[in-house]
């Protein structure tokens, strides 16, 4: 008699229809639950004989696996359903505008930073960086620039602690510290970029903070040709082949002789314009051969050992390069200023 409904049930189970969660809850609680018609079959093996009781739970665990697998299968297809139904609802116009996103650019002056390293390494060069807040024994005394020295009233400081640590005026201490350590004395060939501190009042053409890459080498036998063979590569590949370079006569307490260094306009070729001041020239920066001083105080035979130094202002160039007439436009973060960059890349599409 049990086996028989037993297998009327397993029709049973494997005929009913789900078509919605109710449904299906109604399913679980009449076959599978606690007080299901399931679990009133088992209820009943304590009274099944002896011989019958194996063939009695095989069918009672076929009952539950194809209620098990019936519930799974019906779940399944009402989960599919209502996903259908809301993906048909939440269908997107296509014929609405999409939302576009700013892409960025990299900045003018990390541009002409990496242009000028790319440059140096090129032509065998190290590109090295040091500590923006400094010794002053670094940044001033192994500079041929004893306290008391006038020429420190140009770079007047931000001292931290009792005028012996600064943040740094110039990238020169990186220079300073690279020839102090180089305890073989050998031959030295490295640019070291890198942001710089001055008090100064904030103008067009003024920043109390600014970047330099100042440029070294020494070694033996350098001199003022190298020097010049040096920069005119640099103007060439930064302003153009057909610039030309003249050197004018300058001070710097760290080289001697020390030189500025003009290259022609590349408004007016040379012929005299309002962005050269009529002189067919525009400085650029300044450079000469390391003083015997800074070479004996970093531990160098300046009878041996000769070198030359210059610095470059990546925003100078960057605003002779692209004609920007405010210094203080490269800090101020106006994307207005910055979208021009974008354009000059071409990654202005698709905004």
């Amino acid at each position: 008699m049990k086996k028989e409904e037993m297998t009327k049930l397993l029709e049973e189970i494997q005929g009913c229809s789900m078509h919605t969660l109710e449904e299906i809850q109604t399913f679980k609680n009449t076959y599978l639950g606690k007080k299901g018609k399931i679990s009133l079959f088992a209820s009943y093996m304590k009274d099944v004989p002896q011989e019958e009781k194996k063939t009695f739970g095989e069918m009672l665990n076929q009952l539950r696996t194809q209620a098990e697998k019936r519930l799974e299968s019906a779940q399944k297809e009402v989960e599919n359903k209502k996903l259908q139904e809301k993906l048909a609802k939440e269908t997107i116009d296509i014929s609405l505008p999409g939302v576009s996103f700013k892409r960025g650019s990299v900045h003018p002056l990390t541009k002409i930073i990496e242009e000028v390293e790319e440059l140096f390494i090129s032509m065998g060069y190290d590109v090295v960086e040091g500590p923006e807040v400094e010794e002053d024994l670094y940044n001033f005394e192994k500079l041929n620039l004893p306290k008391g020295h006038p020429a420190r009233d140009s770079q007047d400081s931000f001292y931290i602690e009792d005028e012996k640590i600064l943040l740094r005026t110039q990238t020169s201490p990186v220079q300073a510290r690279e020839m102090d350590k180089n305890k073989e004395k050998t031959p030295i060939r490295m640019i070291c970029p890198g942001k710089t501190y001055r008090r100064d009042d904030d103008d067009a053409t003024h920043s109390h903070q600014f970047t330099q890459i100042e440029g070294l080498v020494v070694g033996e036998n350098i001199s003022v040709a190298h020097l010049k063979g040096t920069l005119e590569e640099i103007v060439k590949r930064l302003f153009g082949e057909e610039r030309t370079i003249r050197f004018r006569p300058s001070y710097f307490p760290f080289t001697e002789p020390s030189l500025e260094v003009d290259v022609s306009c590349f408004k007016c070729g040379g012929a005299g314009c309002s962005l050269c001041k009529g002189t067919g020239y525009i400085e650029i920066l300044g450079s000469g051969i390391v003083h015997p001083n800074v070479l004996r105080g970093c531990g160098y035979d300046p009878e041996k050992y000769t070198g030359f130094a210059f610095g470059i202002g990546p925003e100078r160039i960057a605003m002779l390069k692209y004609g920007i007439s405010d210094i203080r436009n490269f800090y101020t973060n106006d994307l207005r200023f910055l979208e021009n960059f974008y354009r000059e890349e071409g990654q202005n599409e698709g905004k």
